[in-house]
């Protein structure tokens, strides 16, 4: 259960990093930290079911660009986040497809640098 929610709480900060980083060119609709809570669960469900859908069919993609097609996945599901966000009044408008573009490379950077210095991979022995 921590680490379902350090999970949320990194998805909830790496999404505000992107938005404040790109901040004209990202909005967001509501900004308080429920609503950043709720779009990190809303990221974590839409990178938890349709990720693996998206990753199945763009996989000749991927394999041609050896492993770039997969920054075009985390393209579309920051913008899929986006989307579902504004139909429940917590989502964020994007400008252009780059900064959605750039708002998906900072969430992916920021959101593997938390979990490397805050989530533990090793198990304590017991």
């Amino acid at each position: 259960m921590f680490r379902f929610i350090m999970r949320v709480l990194i998805n909830a900060v790496a999404l505000w990093a992107a938005v404040a980083l790109l901040s004209p060119h990202i909005q967001m609709q509501n900004n308080n930290i429920v609503a950043w809570v709720l779009l990190a669960l809303i990221f974590g469900l839409v990178n938890a079911i349709i990720r693996p859908l998206v990753s199945v069919l763009a996989c000749p993609i991927i394999i041609l660009t050896l492993g770039l097609g997969t920054l075009l996945v985390n393209w579309l599901m920051f913008v899929i986040t986006g989307a579902i966000g504004r139909s429940f009044g917590i989502g964020f408008t994007i400008d252009n497809w780059i900064y959605a573009f750039l708002g998906a490379l900072i969430v992916s950077v920021v959101s593997f640098i938390l979990s490397r210095i805050l989530i533990s991979s090793k198990r304590p022995i017991s």
